[in-house]
């Protein structure tokens, strides 16, 4: 059974139409990944590509003992990766504001396999696709605004240490 070990809640403003979770033994650099997909990784960090309406983003972080479970909620987008985090001390990066310390107790360096989910707040009026090749309207769903606290986007990230090729779930 899956168990929520530790979570952390805070804000962050994107630059340059992303943000990541690093790990902080590695040195960064922003990723060169496939920018028609949401999600850009390499060893020790996974960046989130935003719209360019987003100037806040509520950020909430949960590290599991092994794949949460899922839920029913309705959300803007949901991506999944697995990365290496060969130290286990996280940091929330963006481009213009470096490194901001998570406080988040992950069990130990090695294989995670992470979930984003994130949606957007309707009161910002009609998001964009960052994504390479897209400039069509986004999907915000009505149901989750409280978790936006302000926020223009609310981004869940679920952490859970696994091992290659286990444990993954497909929605």
């Amino acid at each position: 059974m899956s168990r929520l070990l530790d979570f952390h809640e805070t804000t962050v403003s994107p630059s340059y139409r992303i943000f990541g979770l690093v790990d902080t033994s590695i040195d960064t650099y922003a990723p060169h990944g496939d920018r028609s997909q949401w999600l850009l990784s390499a060893p020790g960090m996974v960046y989130l590509q935003v719209p360019p309406q987003v100037i806040r983003a509520s950020v909430r972080l949960e590290s599991w003992s092994t794949v949460p479970p899922p839920d029913d909620e309705e959300w803007s987008g949901t991506e999944e990766v697995e990365v290496e985090l060969p130290g286990g001390d996280l940091a929330l990066e963006t481009i213009d504001g470096g490194q901001k310390e998570i406080p988040l107790i992950l069990p130990s360096s090695g294989l995670y396999r992470m979930r984003w989910r994130w949606i957007f707040s309707p009161a910002g009026g009609a998001f964009t696709s960052p994504l390479a090749g897209m400039r069509e309207p986004l999907l915000v769903p009505l149901r989750n605004e409280e978790k936006l606290n302000g926020a223009d986007q609310y981004c869940l990230i679920q952490i859970w240490r696994t091992t290659a090729g286990a444990d993954i779930v497909e929605e």
